[in-house]
């Protein structure tokens, strides 16, 4: 009998969307456990161990079950879990409009072409920035986004020459730019994007500022 694939669970739980182009609307979070990234700023080391091995098919019934259009697979480093494909497949043929939040250390090039990638560029501040798998930018599209997490000024300036650097405006959907909790101020950030004119869109964590820290929102 053939063993059914797995995944490590830290939590599937609905809220609204905090950051990205949905931000706002109700969505559907599966956080997948583990991670082989340890960014400063992180604020999900609880994902790093621990979690629920759980069938795909229990994970999609689950997902169907809370209801919501928006489902989003997160961590973690969501791509570090091999099935992790395979399961955003089972997504979209389920009919959820899917998106894949992935650290850009691992390679997005067999995620299913129907998933919009939101993907995070490691800037120095994270201390994490040589993880970064650049090759991933030649996979990009329309229906991708791509996130900077700003923790100064200097992060802003790096940030700034690799939407040159890689075209990257021209490439994906949408450029977002946050202020690291606690690290930039949000007008700060809003003065020197719009001193620059850049063709970005900042994000505030819209579910930090409803619930604060509380996980699994």
């Amino acid at each position: 009998m053939t063993e059914p694939r797995t995944l490590r669970i830290t939590e599937i739980f609905h809220s609204l969307q905090g950051e990205s182009r949905s931000v706002g609307l109700p969505t559907v979070f599966v956080r997948l456990t583990g991670c082989p990234l340890r960014c400063q700023y992180c604020d999900t080391a609880y994902a790093f161990e621990g979690g629920t091995v759980t069938p795909l098919e229990e994970i999609v019934a689950r997902v169907q079950e809370l209801g919501a259009h928006y489902v989003t697979v997160t961590g973690g480093e969501p791509l570090a879990q091999p099935n992790c494909l395979p399961l955003l497949t089972m997504l979209c043929e389920a009919g959820l409009e899917v998106s894949l939040e992935t650290g850009g250390a691992m390679p997005t090039e067999n995620v299913d072409p129907r998933v919009s990638v939101v993907l995070d560029l490691k800037t120095p501040g994270s201390m994490e920035s040589d993880r970064n798998l650049y090759q991933n930018i030649s996979h990009l599209q329309k229906k991708d986004q791509v996130k900077f997490v700003i923790c100064d000024r200097k992060d802003y300036d790096w940030s700034r020459a690799k939407l040159d650097q890689y075209d990257l405006p021209n490439r994906a959907g949408e450029i977002l730019f946050s202020p690291s909790w606690d690290q930039v101020a949000p007008r700060d950030l809003a003065q020197w994007i719009l001193d620059d004119k850049l063709p970005v869109r900042m994000q505030l964590q819209l579910h930090k500022l409803i619930w604060g820290e509380e996980p699994g929102r």
